[in-house]
């Protein structure tokens, strides 16, 4: 059965559009550190410019969250990400160790398919243009079908700062009319390098079936756990903002609170204090027929809705005020549907007996979606904070801050970011949140080291003198110019070392000192007489160091001790 039309133009759009990111990209892929970081300015300051517009565009189009939140995840993506990376290398030489003679060069990967979320579309398109430009690469958008115009719109107003600095033309594109069939071909076109996959799972396995380097996300069921040393009052405080914040719809949210029971009474009272509404047993049951699908899936419609609409939808009624639907649960897993991720409004609460309980609940939760995620804690005790640490398979931990905001950096010094790696547990390629330089490929220049002689055979001393000249020399050093540790008494108070006063009678300079020599001088209870031109052995020089050894007796002042530098 032949494809419909839409999807084979989808589809030719999108290789029209990878070979124009492509040829851009041979292009912008030679330009230097400074080229790129003035295209990033240009693009992250018509971000911040457009940022409020393309929030109200985000939540009219989807219906998901709320344009206040939505712009602060805008302005993550365009103000707090470029302050990150604008002084971070990606291109050229990234690090140089000239002990080990090793040089580091940053190579861009090539086009970025950038796969996009409904929750977060123009917050998500703004930020993995952002990453992909500053490590030189080019970027392809494929929106979110029930996206598109917000995505588009973001895409456009990029792509026209990018050029407008200099970039060529065609450098970030995006998919106007996106299908699946065109999401498939974008991952596996040929001139696509690498997929940057934010969405639900079936799209994040795709992206890791399609031959294809790719950097998915896996889902977030996030447990927060309040310790009974914790302030409490701002525990829960945090927990609602964080819940709250675009109406849960970052992966990262509050999902289910877990408490010592003896917390209980405290912890709803200072919940109603902040307007919260603990549902009765119908209401719970009625939210559990909401909010899931027969086969375990979040209802669409129940996303990112304020909690006044979730309770009309469920059949009752709160005041428009109200924060969030608290839902108090009798276990972790399948038979306690609430126990999983929700995105929205509706947080769980799950009561134990000491400890050592809510640390297992926590990690249940984590085992029922959201292996890998985020996971949080408020409490005082730093001990417990990192036992629990130590223990959750959650590749963030956010102590005594929103884990919505803490996991993306807004409210931490993580690196700001809105594609959140859970680790190999999750079947994910990277833990990290995903920045420029996991879309830069390192080169490394190596620089071959002084042979050393086969075993039984002994290397003579001129052949040692040339490996350790060589040695030398790949550091920067020459024998008249390397530094060396003088005798008791010889340096300045400021440490620089003087020339040693002429012995009385004549004495040997000797033009080369290893460790073995340094070693029976000590034990002579000698001195071994250099020149400015003596070849020392750093194990000489350091063994040197302790007992005083060496004695400078002619030529221009030295430098000092080459460990002080």
């Amino acid at each position: 059965m032949s494809a419909p039309a839409s999807a084979l133009a989808s589809i030719e759009e999108v290789r029209a559009k990878v070979e124009q990111t492509y040829l851009a990209w041979t292009r912008y892929r030679h330009f230097s550190q400074e080229q790129v970081d003035a295209v990033v300015e240009a693009v992250s300051g018509a971000a911040r410019t457009h940022a409020a517009r393309l929030a109200e565009m985000a939540v009219a189009e989807t219906g998901y969250g709320n344009a206040r939140d939505k712009l602060a995840k805008n302005m993550l993506a365009a103000e707090t990400l470029p302050q990150r990376m604008r002084s971070m290398h990606t291109l050229g030489v990234l690090n140089e160790d000239r002990e080990q003679g090793i040089v580091e060069i940053g190579e861009p990967m090539g086009v970025i398919a950038a796969i996009l979320p409904t929750t977060n579309p123009t917050s998500t398109a703004i930020y993995k243009t952002l990453i992909a430009l500053k490590s030189g690469n080019g970027i392809v958008l494929s929106p979110h079908p029930r996206a598109r115009a917000c995505t588009c719109e973001t895409a456009a107003l990029l792509a026209a700062a990018a050029e407008q600095a200099g970039a060529p033309e065609g450098i970030v594109g995006c998919i106007g009319g996106s299908t699946i069939e065109s999401t498939t071909e974008l991952m596996r076109h040929r001139r696509t390098a690498v997929i940057l996959s934010t969405g639900g799972s079936g799209i994040v396995r795709a992206a890791y079936s399609s031959g294809k380097p790719a950097f998915g996300v896996g889902p977030g069921n996030v447990p927060v756990l309040v310790d009974v040393s914790a302030d409490i009052g701002h525990a829960l405080e945090n927990i609602i903002r964080g819940k709250t914040f675009d109406y849960g719809t970052l992966c990262s949210s509050e999902q289910t609170v877990v408490a010592e029971r003896s917390l209980r009474d405290r912890m709803l009272a200072e919940f109603r204090a902040r307007k919260a509404h603990l549902c009765d047993a119908g209401q719970t049951a009625a939210l559990e027929r909401l909010l899931f699908t027969k086969d375990f899936a979040i209802c669409p419609d129940c996303v990112g809705q304020p909690a006044s609409k979730m309770a009309r939808m469920a059949g009752f009624t709160v005041p428009d005020d109200t924060p969030v639907l608290l839902v108090e649960l009798g276990g972790i897993g399948k038979e306690h549907p609430l126990s999983a991720e929700k995105l929205t409004t509706v947080l769980g609460l799950y009561f134990v007996e000491h400890f050592d309980a809510a640390l297992a609940a926590c990690e249940a939760v984590l085992h029922f979606g959201g292996l890998g995620h985020t996971c949080g804690i408020y409490s005082s005790d730093d001990q417990r904070t990192r036992e629990y640490a130590r223990r959750m398979p959650a590749f963030r931990v956010v102590a005594n801050s929103p884990t919505s905001l803490g996991s993306t950096g807004a409210t931490t010094n993580l690196f700001p970011a809105m594609t959140l790696g859970c680790g190999a547990v999750a079947g994910n390629s990277t833990s990290d949140n995903v920045g420029p330089l996991h879309l830069v490929n390192i080169k490394r220049l190596a620089y071959g080291v002084p042979s050393v002689a086969p075993a039984g055979e002994q290397m003579t001393r001129e052949q040692v003198i040339g490996a350790v000249k060589r040695y030398l020399e790949r550091r920067g050093m020459t024998p008249a110019t390397v530094p060396l540790a003088h005798a008791r008494g010889s340096a300045t108070a400021g440490g620089a070392a003087t020339t040693a006063s002429p012995p009385a009678t004549p004495v040997a300079v000797v033009d080369f000192v290893c460790e073995d020599d340094v070693r029976r001088a000590v034990r002579d209870s000698r001195k071994i007489f250099i020149g400015p031109k003596t070849i020392v052995t750093p194990a000489a020089r350091d063994y040197a160091n302790m007992h005083d050894a060496l004695v400078m007796t002619e030529g221009p002042r030295p430098q000092g001790r080459l460990d002080s530098e």
